[in-house]
């Protein structure tokens, strides 16, 4: 493949993703949860956990598909919107009180309702799901601090709202991964 071809490719593909989230936002922005789920929870077994092919468990990553089609991608496109209306704008300081809105409010509920679903889906019990919930979710948090606040004002300052969730699940990929890890981690 010649690298003019390579991007030709790309800008087409780029060009369908913008059409299909003009014509169906919501409906893009959840598949697109969705999927970059999954890819994350593959490269969590395949690259950090080792298991290779023959190890892979299909279930599992259709488990994490499901969770951002059915909770992050709702859950994550609907805050982006209410946080546009709670603080409308786009200058450094709307995208200052919406990262420290984000990350301080949204971010640890999100993962204390994250983790304990993935546990549920999983077969914990609710006791087991309680212990590990105490046990994963201060370092889930704590790790969610390294990487997302500088992301989150980013990409309140420089992104339109309808490409934020996107953006978000793109650097999740490796986010992903990490919860991937963390969540399935008996």
């Amino acid at each position: 493949m010649t690298p003019s071809l390579g991007l030709t490719g790309s800008m087409a593909l780029w060009r369908a993703y913008q059409r299909a989230l003009t014509a169906h936002p919501w409906k893009v922005q959840v598949l697109t949860a969705g999927s970059l789920m999954g890819l994350g929870d593959v490269i969590s077994q395949q690259l950090v956990e080792r298991r290779g092919l023959r190890e892979h468990q299909a279930g599992r990553t259709l488990t994490m598909v499901c969770l951002g089609c059915g909770f992050v991608g709702p859950v994550v496109g609907g805050w982006y919107r209410v946080l546009d209306r709670l603080v409308p704008g786009t200058a450094k300081v709307d995208a200052l009180k919406k990262m420290l809105l984000d990350q301080g409010g949204f971010a640890p509920c999100f993962l204390g309702c994250f983790l304990p679903l993935v546990g549920t889906l999983n077969g914990l019990s609710a006791q087991d799901n309680w212990a590990k919930l105490r046990r994963d979710y201060p370092d889930a948090l704590v790790t969610n601090y390294y990487l997302w606040p500088a992301v989150q004002l980013a990409n309140f300052y420089l992104v339109p709202l309808h490409y934020r969730l996107a953006v978000v699940q793109c650097v999740a990929v490796v986010w992903n991964s990490y919860l991937s890890w963390k969540a399935h981690q008996l």
